[in-house]
């Protein structure tokens, strides 16, 4: 078995990979040189530097499996190594302890002015009262984003005898209740806290998910952290709202561009900033090393990996049949996701009529990557998916009847939440999916990659109109419209397909319009 490692590797793990392996350390290759060789290799090991991209996955005649020593997957393409069977592994807990340590070390620095009386007193200046501090106990720590490292925090925060509160819809109340944190709406953490860590993946859904309008809403007094990912807070509004005093500090370890030597950020000296330090540990490197060289080696003896995120290849017959209800699935979860309130308690699958008849493991990974979709940063597929779903106490049930009155095939999501339980359902006509049921409602919705408006509503005469109004003055389209309803002037759901999508101030205007009790932009 040969095995190139491209990129840095704490020197722990290449021993054990030597031990197994013939084992080549060949850094700063470029392109057209790793193309050039990686024919040789069984397995190729990369960090962030070196790219896997199609051309050299595909040059890789005898490789096995890719490695990244880290979480992202930026620089792999994961789907070619799919196409070619060639397994992509991760680490996603190898950093877990040395990224949620650095959280709370800014924390604990924010908290007494540490780097700021540092450098004062070494430039020769000593000056006690211009540094005073706050004490961490007692105070209310929220933390947005409860997956590997939030949960890491929470446990370390615990001594320091703060209250915890957190924001993450995707875990159960049970395993929040066993971190000692109590879940809360985002907007209550932003209120409530004395200290905000940030602890989420970056996607369309998280960017700037704190920005000038949250933190106005915050404590004078709060101190903002993030060693998560840069575009989690917007750093224009972050520096003018320390800077004037609206919240009292911030620490960022990342930025929205990097590497960074000119930020805004480094304007003002109440925010401390550290070069994307999160995971860098002497054993960090190592435990990310060994986790992925594990790996490594049981794919190129033919057992599972642990983190594997790309599923095992289907037979084509299977998948010919799969892959279109595989689609349905994920975009149920993704409905789901985005039109569920409350805290996660429990998912039900139901598969009803032909499709009941299959193995549904890779339906159902498809039904929990929709519904995680932006929220974990591993990618969710067959091979992990009840893992990640476990992990985050989340319970799935799944059901099958081979009977299906309306249609050939039926795929049922029921999401039960503290607050309600929300049912959608989906199936494949003339190879396109379909939306066909929400809650009660039986729609028939073609997911088009744009924007849909639903309204649940009471239906009356002249609120189509209204609704139709708010989005005429706002100068967007409607392509399509539907409405379904269980009976005149009684429960209805309006369904618009937008062209764009509608600002959040004509969203509360239809929400604020008499008889609408719910209005929600969804993507799908």
């Amino acid at each position: 078995m040969k095995v190139l490692v491209a990129d840095p590797l704490a020197e722990e793990g290449v021993e054990v990979l030597k031990r197994q392996a013939e084992v080549d350390v060949k850094l700063k290759l470029k392109p057209e040189e790793l193309k050039s060789i990686i024919g040789d290799y069984d397995a190729l090991i990369v960090r962030s530097e070196t790219k896997a991209t199609a051309d050299i996955i595909e040059a890789g005649k005898k490789l096995q499996v890719i490695a990244r020593a880290g979480v992202g997957l930026d620089n792999i393409d994961v789907e070619a190594a799919t196409r070619k069977g060639i397994v992509v592994v991760n680490a996603p807990t190898g950093n877990t302890i040395a990224a949620a340590e650095h959280a709370i070390a800014l924390m604990m620095a924010l908290a007494r002015h540490v780097p700021q009386a540092n450098a004062r007193l070494k430039s020769g200046v000593w000056q006690r009262s211009e540094y005073m501090g706050t004490e961490l106990r007692g105070k209310t720590l929220g933390m947005v984003g409860l997956g590997n490292v939030g949960s890491a925090v929470a446990r370390r925060a615990q001594a320091f005898e703060m209250r915890l509160i957190g924001y993450d819809p995707f875990v159960s109340s049970e395993y929040a209740r066993n971190l000692g944190v109590e879940l809360v709406p985002m907007d209550k953490l932003i209120k409530e806290s004395d200290f905000i860590t940030l602890h989420l993946p970056l996607t369309s859904e998280t960017k700037d998910i704190i920005g000038a309008k949250e933190l106005s809403k915050m404590k004078p007094t709060v101190r903002i952290v993030n060693c998560a990912r840069g575009g989690l807070v917007d750093e224009e509004a972050l520096y003018k709202a320390v800077e004037t005093g609206k919240i009292a500090g911030a620490a960022v370890d990342v930025f929205a561009t990097e590497p960074v030597t000119d930020s805004v950020l480094f304007k003002c000296d109440r925010i401390i900033v550290t070069p994307h330090l999160g995971a860098s540990t002497a054993e960090a490197q190592t435990s990310v090393a060994l986790e992925v060289v594990e790996q490594v080696l049981a794919v190129l003896k033919g057992q599972p990996a642990r983190y594997a995120v790309n599923a095992p290849q289907i037979p084509a017959e299977l998948l010919a049949v799969l892959a279109p209800f595989m689609q349905v699935a994920s975009t149920l979860g993704s409905l789901a996701r985005q039109l569920m309130e409350g805290q996660i308690k429990s998912i039900q699958i139901e598969y009803s009529g032909e499709i009941a008849n299959y193995d549904t493991s890779a339906v159902k990974a498809s039904v929990i990557g929709g519904l995680l979709e932006g929220i974990s940063e591993e990618r969710i597929n067959v091979v992990n998916a009840a893992v990640i779903a476990n992990r985050r106490g989340i319970k799935i049930a799944e059901k099958k009847e081979a009977v299906c009155e309306n249609y050939a095939s039926l795929i049922t999501l029921k999401v039960t939440t503290d607050v309600a339980s929300l049912v959608v359902a989906g199936t494949v006509l003339r190879g396109e999916t379909h939306i066909v049921r929400v809650n009660n409602f039986w729609p028939d919705i073609i997911p088009t990659g744009g924007y849909f408006l639903f309204c649940d509503h009471r239906d009356r005469p002249g609120l189509i109109g209204a609704v139709g109004n708010i989005t005429g003055k706002a100068d967007i389209n409607i392509s399509s419209m539907q409405l379904a309803r269980l009976q005149p002037r009684g429960p209805a759901l309006m369904i618009l397909a937008l062209d764009e999508a509608l600002p959040e101030a004509q969203l509360q205007e239809t929400l604020a319009l008499q008889d609408v009790h719910t209005a929600k932009l969804v993507k799908l």
